[in-house]
């Protein structure tokens, strides 16, 4: 047995106390619902929002989605290189962070084991047999979700252009080059969307360790004490990642509906001009 092997068969996970095999289980209530029901919403957006960036535009066109000033979050920041190819999507210039991002946290891996792996379906529920041989996340594929502090660094450059796509939202340019304020419903979906998305983003348990993590002393420096006071900040919305991760899943998914919607021709966003 080479050293790798030892390793990763030293690595495997321990024998649970919970009932031995797919679906075993003391429990009497309704586990089942909670984690299909997230799956379902998991996979419905998920799919969507990577056919929708990706392959929609290649296929079918345009090459991004953008209305009455509106971008979709999915080609923000929106980047066109003359020469691309038809087959590569303006989206995937920038979708695989926030995709690796999402991917790779703790909630989505929550959803992604649970259903499509069953490892486990649930809490103090049998999984199968042959998950004894999993070798956790100290193996390929699944040791890339160590890349999530590192994809949790680079979200915050598309986060920014989002915001500065909110600002442009609310105003409307004309050919004069004039600007007019605007209060369309688009504007209010769009920030609403980013503002979940910043909620996401700053609520991560690795911007949390980053900012308070490796310190035995939160008091013994005044820059210290400013990185707990901005850890005790960062909890407080950590409290409620989950809730951000799903909401904000579906307002981008809403979003990019709406826009695509608004370019189709199928809806007129309402809005109040000044």
């Amino acid at each position: 047995m080479t050293v790798q092997g030892a390793v990763l068969r030293a690595l495997r996970k321990p024998r649970g106390t919970a009932a031995q095999g797919f679906g075993r289980t003391s429990r009497r209530d309704t586990w089942a619902i909670y984690p299909v029901l997230q799956a379902t919403v998991f996979t419905i957006c998920a799919g969507y929002l990577t056919f929708s960036g990706v392959f929609w535009g290649p296929l079918f066109g345009p090459k991004f989605v953008e209305a009455d000033g509106y971008l979709s979050p999915l080609f923000s920041p929106l980047i066109l290189i003359q020469g691309l190819p038809d087959w590569i999507s303006p989206g995937l210039l920038i979708l695989w962070i926030p995709i690796g991002f999402r991917a790779t946290c703790y909630y989505s891996r929550k959803a992604y084991y649970r259903f499509y792996f069953a490892d486990p379906p649930g809490c103090a529920v049998g999984e199968p047999t042959i998950h004894r041989r999993f070798a956790l996340e100290n193996a390929f594929p699944f040791i890339l979700q160590n890349l999530h502090r590192y994809l949790l660094y680079l979200a915050f450059i598309p986060l920014f252009f989002l915001w500065l796509d909110v600002i442009k939202a609310f105003g409307n340019w004309d050919a004069a080059g004039a600007l007019h304020p605007r209060l369309g419903f688009g504007a209010v979906l769009l920030l609403v969307n980013t503002t979940l998305l910043s909620g996401y983003s700053l609520s991560c348990h690795s911007l949390r360790h980053l900012v308070g993590g490796r310190l035995d002393c939160f008091s013994c420096t005044r820059a210290r004490r400013a990185r707990y006071t901005l850890w005790q900040r960062l909890t407080d919305l950590n409290r409620n990642h989950m809730w951000w991760a799903w909401s904000s899943l579906i307002t981008v998914t809403a979003a990019d509906i709406y826009v695509r919607l608004l370019q189709a021709g199928v809806l007129t966003d309402p809005a109040i001009r000044f």
